[in-house]
């Protein structure tokens, strides 16, 4: 039997999906284009893409939702120039190119998560685990984003350069995206 919200694989006496968590009675018998060979990767594939934020877990969403905002935190003001009444911004993109690095991870992140909520397994089998490339690309975007926190501009004479909000936001967002996903892999390598 396969879960009729999600695709997945459920046993005969299966309660609720273990995966989506729909009550067991919206299950639906195997579908006759799927071999029982290939489980349910091909059933996802064959079902199509439907999205669904009930198969990301609570990391996924946090991860997801920290993402969100780093990719739109990297276009905020992060430095203010300012020289006597006169004052600039820049946004993090334009006072450091290589944060350019940090929003094609970001999309990238995105797009994995995206594709985990619209079909019911992944469709290829990845060499490492899915949760490590997930916190092998947050953290490769904390590196990226303390680089560019702690190299500030200098300012010269009565030019200042301070950070603004746009530099703390990303900051906090690179911190929660990366941080959530690695606690929950210590957890799980732990036992608990």
């Amino acid at each position: 039997m396969f879960c009729s919200r999600c695709g997945s694989q459920l046993a005969e006496e299966s309660a609720p999906c273990p995966r989506c968590g729909a009550p067991a009675g919206g299950a639906a018998p195997r579908p006759a284009s799927t071999s029982p060979v290939s489980g349910s990767r091909s059933s996802a594939a064959a079902q199509g893409f439907s999205f669904a934020a009930a198969r990301l877990s609570q990391a996924d969403r946090i991860a997801g939702t920290a993402t969100v905002v780093l990719l739109v935190s990297l276009f905020l003001p992060w430095f203010m120039v300012s020289a006597g009444p006169f004052g600039y911004s820049w946004s993090g993109m334009s006072a450091h190119s290589y944060l350019w690095l940090v929003f094609v991870l970001c999309l990238g992140i995105i797009a994995v998560l995206v594709l985990g909520a619209g079909f019911a397994g992944i469709p290829v089998q990845l060499p490492v685990p899915l949760g490590t490339i997930m916190l092998a690309a947050t953290g490769l975007n904390l590196l990226i984003v303390l680089l560019a926190f702690f190299v500030r501009p200098n300012g010269f004479g009565i030019v200042t350069i301070t950070w603004t909000f746009g530099a703390f936001i990303a900051l906090f967002a690179a911190i929660a995206a990366c941080g959530h996903t690695a606690m929950l892999i210590m957890q799980a390598r732990s036992g608990r």
